[in-house]
């Protein structure tokens, strides 16, 4: 089989386990504002309380094979589900096709088991991406529920991909990128109160720790990105009058936006500035 029959194989492969993550996240996002569990009850049709059966089940299928309703008493289903699942398929074959390059060309066993330790990695802040976004967006509010942890999964497949690869120097930039983007969103909340919640200071040490991973310049991109794309939106709320100068927008998912924006243009988006600045 050619590389490119692999890659084929790989992303369809991939899009099909993120269609499936989807799915659960749709249940995360739900249940986690909640403080339910997010493994049982089984999920059920919130109009007639009806178990929602396997074959109503499968992600993007079920919903267009029912026409968005309930088998049972027509109650009709969110768009959404299929919206985050597709998202979430997406994003993984992104995410596959940004690093499979490089696990295409390892070199050695130990460098191609690094490589797709960091790709589960990133798959995994994929998937936390699309989760906490959908919750910030409803409730406002960044739960440490999925926050911290994700900490000791970024730390644990980040430090065993350095460990097994003998890369020390990205391992150890993704730490400091974790705490230089902790200390910074933590001083923005002391020195204007209510501006910034203490969920964004806790997301922006973990977004620290993934963009520190491949870069400075994926950090500094990751970093700004954040306050540009928010900024932007949040002006163009204000002139379509849904928003005024102190309307609380969330400020999650721009956060996650500014990151993979640093993640997948980085570093030709720091070195045109520098070139349009004359650095370099």
């Amino acid at each position: 089989m050619s590389p490119l029959d692999l890659a084929a194989l790989g992303s369809v492969t991939i899009a099909l386990f993120g269609l499936a993550i989807g799915s659960f996240l749709n249940v995360v996002a739900y249940r986690v504002p909640l403080g339910l569990s997010v493994v049982s009850p089984p999920s059920a049709c919130p109009g007639c309380g009806a178990p929602i059966e396997a074959r109503d089940n499968i992600p993007l299928l079920s919903w267009i094979l029912l026409r968005g309703k309930c088998r049972h008493c027509a109650e009709p289903i969110s768009a959404r589900y299929i919206v985050v699942e597709t998202i979430t398929g997406v994003a993984f074959v992104g995410v596959a096709l940004l690093f499979l390059p490089g696990i295409l060309a390892a070199a050695s066993g130990p460098s191609l088991v690094s490589r797709v330790l960091v790709l589960v990695a990133f798959l995994y802040l994929a998937a936390v991406s699309v989760a906490l976004t959908a919750i910030d967006i409803d409730v406002r509010r960044l739960p440490d529920r999925i926050v911290l942890p994700s900490y000791g999964v970024g730390v644990v497949l980040l430090g065993a991909a350095a460990i097994v690869g003998g890369d020390f120097t990205s391992f150890l930039r993704a730490l400091a990128g974790a705490a230089i983007l902790f200390v910074f969103y933590f001083l923005l909340a002391l020195i204007k109160p209510g501006g910034m919640g203490m969920g964004d200071v806790k997301l922006a040490g973990v977004l620290g720790l993934f963009l520190g991973q491949l870069g400075w310049a994926e950090l500094a991109v990751g970093a700004a990105g954040a306050f540009l794309l928010g900024g932007i939106f949040g002006v163009v709320l204000m002139i379509g009058g849904r928003a005024k100068r102190r309307s609380a927008i969330p400020f999650g998912p721009w956060m996650f936006a500014g990151a993979w924006l640093g993640i997948f243009a980085g570093a030709p988006i720091a070195n045109s500035y520098l070139t349009l600045v004359g650095l370099t």
